[in-house]
């Protein structure tokens, strides 16, 4: 049988993304980065959002894609330079997004609707945005902030929550809550959020 569309793209997106030269290692075995990080984004975006659109889903595995391309030390270590690192990010994960949607026959509008969706444009008034956003903090809270948090101080811990948290839906507040945390984990959210 055929693959449909949705999954030509999701397989394209996926290919991309094993070329991440950058390895995470889970149980022993060796993922690239990128690929891991995607097929973490849509396992947690349909527990989270079970409906959740095909435009959505494909914009929830590209999210990061090709993310290594361009490195953080190409601007400013500075917040400004953060900030303006993650938008060019943004942009050429939509954009590449868009090149394989057009490649498998997507048409314009589904491919501007996924590209508005990775954008996070109109977060906290555009549904599908915002379920990006959660699902990006949930996949951060869920298998990346024990390791962040090991690295960083106590205050720089609780600061980045207190901004997870502001850029979170009630809905996924409470799905962050039901969350395995450690002690250590769970003793600094609760820090963050009182």
């Amino acid at each position: 049988m055929k693959p449909t569309k949705f999954e030509t793209a999701i397989a394209l997106l996926d290919k991309k993304n094993a070329e991440d030269p950058t390895t995470y290692q889970v149980a022993g075995y060796e993922y690239p980065k990128e690929l891991l990080y995607a097929q973490r984004m849509t396992r947690k975006l349909l527990q989270f959002e079970p409906n959740a659109s095909k435009a959505l889903q494909i914009a929830a595995r590209g999210q990061h894609v090709c993310r290594w391309q361009i490195a953080r030390n190409e601007y400013p270590m500075d917040r400004v330079g953060y900030l303006k690192w993650r938008e060019t990010l943004k942009k050429m994960h939509a954009q590449i997004a868009g090149e394989i949607l057009q490649q498998v026959g997507y048409d314009d509008e589904f491919v501007k609707r996924v590209q508005k969706i990775i954008l996070k444009k109109l977060i906290k008034k555009n549904e599908e945005s915002q379920a990006l956003e959660d699902t990006i903090c949930l996949v951060f809270l869920d298998y990346y902030f024990d390791e962040f948090a090991a690295k960083h101080s106590d205050e720089k811990v609780i600061d980045i929550l207190q901004k997870t948290w502001v850029k979170m839906s009630d809905k996924g507040h409470k799905a962050a809550l039901e969350l395995p945390f450690s002690e250590k984990g769970l003793a600094l959210v609760q820090q963050a959020i009182s």
